[in-house]
């Protein structure tokens, strides 16, 4: 037989295997290449270099140059395949063959991932909630306060009251866990605010109440997922001496408080554009949660396998973003390493919605043929560098790295697929009055 046989056959959803058969000459053709190589290199006692026969060069040289030569084959084969028939893989080849035999064709499978192929569906004439978001009197009052908080002072607390929520405490403390003290548990002149949720549950709770010079026993248990492992799930035993104690004073919003700002000439100026500000952060709100729904509505309506190359890349980079968010609050890089893989599987979850939800998203995309265009990402960019008062050039600069530049468009296909079903969908509108606050549904 001097035809190259090649047969595929899918093993899963996401998973192929094609198989080769390689005619003996073919094979043949690439073993003398591989010999002829060899023959230029190879130095043999007794011979000049460049003319050793090839049988001596079979003598000392054949295991390597069979298998050079098998992978010479399967890598030509397997790519060259790959290419006539349009196949984008996602990982590498598992590959099995089962060595070189004289004037025998030469047999190898390659099984790899691919994206799924399947058909999207129910993602037209969705029933969807939109909620419209007012904005109410405790929003402003709260925005207002956050202002007002930039501007604070701190002083002491001089009429000997207890500490309270909202104090800032100077503290010394050491904990003791099974009888042993370790370092990171200690803290000297340690300034703390109360109800930041800095320290382990029930610990700043503990701390009010308690007067300047006053020292206490607390005693709280570490929780089972506490980040350093030898003392999570177990008691602790706290000595703590408040040393000092002192209260924000916020200034009054008034003229006055105006004169800190450029760009308010009045205080109804300062009032009006922080309630523009929450109103364009209510269309935030209201946009992502009805992206939330039609998310979780055209992913039930569509089954489909996920290939684990993809799942893992998403898990990873969830755990590097841990591990750069555990470094930059002080944690050293050998311990954010250590933490953000051991969170592995608890990522798993949200990394397979995420993966599930770009393969959708594209899928969807392909079958309407919406594509993001050149125009759409400079409209982008030309958005970023108006909101952000900065030149267009500045913005696009920071694109020219093809994985940010990859994110984007990813992230614009999913926003113009959004807008298709969205439009293609029956609204409700329901109304809310104030903001959904940060950490609270």
């Amino acid at each position: 037989m001097d035809e190259l046989s090649v047969k595929v056959e899918d093993l899963s959803q996401v998973k192929k295997k094609m198989s080769f058969e390689i005619p003996w000459p073919f094979v043949k053709d690439e073993l003398d290449n591989v010999y002829r190589d060899i023959g230029k290199k190879a130095k043999i006692k007794g011979f000049r270099q460049g003319k050793v026969p090839r049988k001596m060069l079979e003598t000392y040289f054949k295991a390597d140059a069979e298998n050079e030569a098998i992978t010479n084959v399967v890598n030509k084969y397997y790519w060259q395949e790959l290419d006539n028939r349009g196949i984008v893989t996602l990982s590498k080849p598992e590959i099995e063959q089962g060595g070189l035999k004289e004037n025998t064709s030469f047999s190898f499978s390659a099984s790899f991932e691919t994206e799924p192929s399947f058909e999207p569906q129910g993602y037209t004439g969705l029933e969807l909630e939109r909620t419209n978001i007012s904005i109410s009197e405790k929003d402003m009052e709260m925005r207002l306060t956050e202002i007002r908080k930039m501007f604070s002072t701190m002083q002491d607390v001089v009429d000997l009251r207890p500490a309270r929520m909202g104090d800032f405490v100077m503290m010394d403390f050491e904990g003791t866990v099974e009888g042993e003290a370790p370092p990171e548990l200690k803290g000297t002149d340690y300034v703390l605010e109360l109800g930041s949720k800095r320290f382990i549950p029930g610990f700043e709770e503990e701390l009010q109440g308690m007067t300047v010079n006053e020292t206490k026993e607390i005693r709280l248990t570490f929780p089972a997922d506490y980040h350093e492992k030898k003392v999570a799930g177990k008691e602790a035993v706290f000595t703590v001496t408040l040393k000092g104690l002192k209260e924000q004073k916020l200034p009054e919003i008034d003229e006055e408080f105006i004169k800190n700002f450029d760009k308010y000439n009045s205080l109804d100026d300062l009032k009006n554009d922080v309630r523009q500000s929450m109103e364009n952060e209510s269309k935030r709100q209201s946009d992502a949660g009805l992206q939330k729904k039609i998310l979780d509505a055209i992913l039930a309506a569509n089954e489909f396998e996920v290939p684990d190359a993809l799942l893992e890349r998403q898990i990873f980079y969830m755990m590097f973003d841990t591990q750069k968010r555990m470094r930059a609050a002080g944690m050293d890089e050998t311990s954010a390493m250590d933490f953000s893989f051991k969170l592995h599987d608890q990522f798993k979850p949200e990394a397979l919605k995420t993966v599930k939800a770009f393969l959708l998203v594209k899928k969807i995309a392909e079958k309407e043929g919406i594509t993001v265009t050149d125009e759409d990402i400079d409209s982008h960019i030309n958005k970023i560098a108006k909101d952000y008062h900065t030149e267009y050039e500045v913005v696009k600069q920071t694109y020219n790295d093809e994985e940010r530049l990859d994110a984007l468009k990813a992230e614009l296909m999913q926003k113009k697929v959004f807008d298709f079903i969205e439009s293609r969908a029956n609204i409700k509108f329901v109304e809310q009055e104030g903001l959904i606050q940060e950490g609270h549904q």
